[in-house]
């Protein structure tokens, strides 16, 4: 039947989520519903949500507060969808300042016309675990959603998820607790997939997975399957993320390194560089082993832009150690950083097992050390580009801002440029001029011709 209700469907977190939220709409969206962007004439409001960090779930928690006292009495549901339902979904049902409507979990989607229609109307305090009509935090080992075509908005790329869950079980991470064990597409599904995608027009695709170099389904690898996507006519760049360290065969950098579609760049989590950290995190590599690793990658692709994770004050991580992870960087040079400082996530084997015991000014002092020296070596780094000629992916038309229009070249650097008469999609050589720590500048010189399919 026809549903004339309105979703707010807000996402938050990493690019899983991002594509979680295409399902979903593409699940609603054939059940009736229809989506707005405004939360105040919305009839239902769903927060897709991460609980990798700390501060993720007190952003949401104050996000659902902020819509009730807006709305002023104007009855709403509302409801957490993704990693957060199953990361705290104790919590979630429990706290009566929340008054969910409903919890949902990333295996439970396919469940969301049922469980909308059961709920109804406003619920106020959720009822005990498990009982709550709108409470639905299952884990799968077999939900893939390959049946499900996710509603994506116009953009040149396009997010492809080839698994899910996790089998890894860093002592840090949330993740296979919150999205389950690793399990794979079929191959065929996932190219149909980015078939329809260049079809839509899409020029790049990223495949995505929690460990997404681990994936295999009936003796297709990883490295197979992007061989088997890069043949694909109209797709031109192929990104992917993000693979762990301990799982990066020497065909898979083949691939990688030979592979024209493929793009020469890499997120490579480090979390830290002290060996008895390394341990105590689970991560499965010492520092010697990370650096070996970058070592064969940038050996097979000399131009290979690397970018990392780090966390810093994990529990008991001394000083000294800290100085493994500085020194670490120094030897590594990424070409960018995502660094945080440790926070216990409920129900992982660190906040179970360690005390947070490095202070919060120690965790402050190293994130700014590590943050300065990331930025001196993504500015040198960049600066060696200038005057060399790069192909760019625009992203943003030259049409508005002034004639600014920018992209992404292959190393997934940001390039700025002035252009008036470009269009999202466009393929272009841009010389690049000038350089910051975190994006480029340049000049428009042409545009490129679309690569040949392979294969």
């Amino acid at each position: 039947m026809k549903q004339d209700k309105r979703i707010c469907l807000i996402t938050y977190g990493c690019q899983m989520n991002e594509y979680d939220t295409e399902i979903v709409r593409s699940i609603l969206s054939a059940a009736g519903y229809v989506f707005t962007q405004d939360d105040l004439e919305a009839d239902i409001i769903m927060l897709n949500t991460c609980s990798v960090r700390e501060n993720a779930h007190r952003k949401v928690y104050g996000h659902i507060h902020d819509f009730r006292h807006r709305r002023q009495g104007k009855p709403v549901l509302i409801g957490i969808l993704g990693c957060m339902a199953t990361g705290l979904r104790q919590e979630l049902i429990e706290n009566k300042h929340l008054a969910l409507d409903f919890v949902v979990g990333p295996d439970s989607y396919k469940r969301l016309p049922a469980i909308l229609a059961q709920i109804g109307s406003p619920a106020g305090a959720a009822s005990e675990e498990g009982k709550h009509p709108g409470y639905d935090v299952t884990l799968s080992e077999f939900e893939t959603y390959a049946d499900v075509y996710p509603a994506r908005a116009e953009g040149v790329n396009a997010w492809v998820a080839v698994m899910r869950g996790c089998n890894n079980f860093c002592s840090f991470c949330i993740v296979p607790h919150a999205r389950g064990r690793e399990r794979s597409r079929p191959a065929g599904n996932i190219i149909d997939e980015v078939r329809r995608l260049a079809d839509e027009g899409f020029k790049q695709v990223t495949l995505l997975g929690q460990n997404v170099n681990s994936y295999r389904h009936e003796g297709v690898d990883f490295a197979r399957l992007l061989e088997q996507v890069s043949t694909v006519k109209g797709i031109e760049r192929i990104r992917f993320t993000s693979p762990h360290p301990k799982d990066f065969p020497q065909d898979l950098i083949h691939v990688l390194a030979t592979n024209p579609k493929v793009c020469k760049q890499v997120h490579l989590p480090l979390q830290a560089g002290n060996d008895r950290v390394l341990e105590l995190m689970r991560r499965h590599y010492s520092g010697r082993e990370f650096l070996d690793l970058v070592c064969k990658l940038r050996k097979a692709c000399p131009t290979l832009a690397l970018s990392t994770d780090i966390i810093v004050g994990f529990p008991t991580e001394t000083d000294v150690e800290f100085e493994d992870t500085f020194e670490l960087v120094k030897t590594a040079r990424f070409d960018s950083a995502f660094i945080f400082k440790y926070s216990p996530r409920p129900r992982t084997e660190a906040a179970l097992k360690l005390k947070d015991d490095v202070p919060e000014a120690k965790k402050t002092e190293r994130i700014v050390r590590l943050n300065k020296l990331q930025a001196d070596i993504s500015l040198e780094k960049n600066k060696e580009l200038v005057g060399l000629v790069h192909p760019v992916l625009v992203e943003s038309s030259g049409k508005t801002k002034g004639g600014a229009a920018y992209g992404r070249n292959d190393a997934n650097k940001i390039v700025n440029f002035a252009h008036a008469a470009l269009k999202a999609g466009d393929m272009v050589n841009v010389r690049i001029t000038r350089a910051t720590p975190h994006q480029l500048k340049g000049e428009f010189l042409n545009f490129i011709e679309v690569l040949a399919p392979l294969g």
